[in-house]
């Protein structure tokens, strides 16, 4: 990550996990988002964005999949790597992608590894409950911090078939209680929690020790994540109804682009104030 601060930069303490656990005990909820690019990571760190995900969720937002399931952990890497360089203050948490952790723990240990040493962020997100605790352990103590993710896991789409709600009956539910304990246990700093009933991610919120950060899970959590094109309007593929949009970006570079198209084709661009 960059040593140089920008020259309009303001020289805030930089967030890391002891600082999001102060965050939690003193009942200041915690801001994330995403991102996958220099320019966007520069902004929301500017912003004053607590946690900045460089998120799976690139497969569909940048690279027009239809899943998360089909991303690299070279692309991961090379998300990592520019996002990083755009980051002063904010906490840079780089995800795992399908594959990368699920083999084993001792593959699970060097890609986290290399998220951190080669690409500069400075903690790992991994999907699962009790089944990815060991190698949750593994990561942890050799000084890499780790975030737990669960709830609806878009990893596991396959499995469910469906982005529907999780955790709607009893069973589930007492699953999710389970899990998030046992990642707290297996040394997890922080939780996402993402597409469930707003009471149970309160309930946990209020349980766990570590950060809760919600996302289509209510406002009982200790924070609250989106991705970003979902808010800024420019991913319109679906709206999910946990989104807010703050923004209608879609629209307006459509526009955009549709008066430099006919401004070109009018040979109206460029006129006199932009030629030499």
């Amino acid at each position: 990550m960059s040593t140089q601060p920008r020259p309009d930069s303001k020289r805030q303490r930089k967030v890391t996990t002891r600082s999001l656990l102060q965050m939690k005990r003193s009942g200041d909820p915690i801001a994330a988002l995403t991102a996958y690019d220099f320019l966007s990571a520069e902004l929301l760190d500017r912003a004053g964005i607590d946690v900045i995900l460089v998120g799976d969720s690139a497969g569909m937002v940048v690279q027009g999949l239809d899943t998360t399931v089909g991303v690299t952990m070279e692309q991961m890497l090379y998300h990592c790597q520019v996002v990083a360089r755009g980051v002063e203050r904010a906490l840079v948490v780089g995800d795992m992608p399908f594959m990368s952790y699920q083999v084993n723990a001792d593959e699970a240990l060097r890609n986290a590894g290399r998220l951190v040493k080669e690409a500069g962020v400075e903690a790992v997100k991994l999907e699962g409950g009790e089944s990815i605790c060991e190698t949750v352990r593994r990561i942890v103590d050799v000084g890499i911090p780790v975030m737990g993710h669960l709830g609806l896991t878009p990893q596991s789409i396959h499995k469910f078939g469906t982005y529907q709600v999780r955790a709607t009956e009893p069973e589930e539910a007492e699953e999710l209680r389970r899990d998030a304990l046992a990642l707290e246990r297996a040394g997890a700093f922080a939780l996402v929690i993402e597409k469930v009933p707003a009471q149970l991610a309160a309930e946990i919120s209020a349980r766990a020790e570590i950060p809760v950060i919600g996302i289509g899970a209510g406002p009982g959590c200790d924070g609250q994540i989106l991705v970003t094109q979902d808010m800024l309007g420019l991913y319109t593929r679906f709206h999910p109804r946990f989104v807010r949009r703050y923004a209608e970006l879609g629209q307006a570079m459509l526009g955009a682009f549709e008066r430099y198209q006919r401004d070109v084709k009018a040979r109206e661009f460029p006129g006199p104030d932009e030629s030499y």
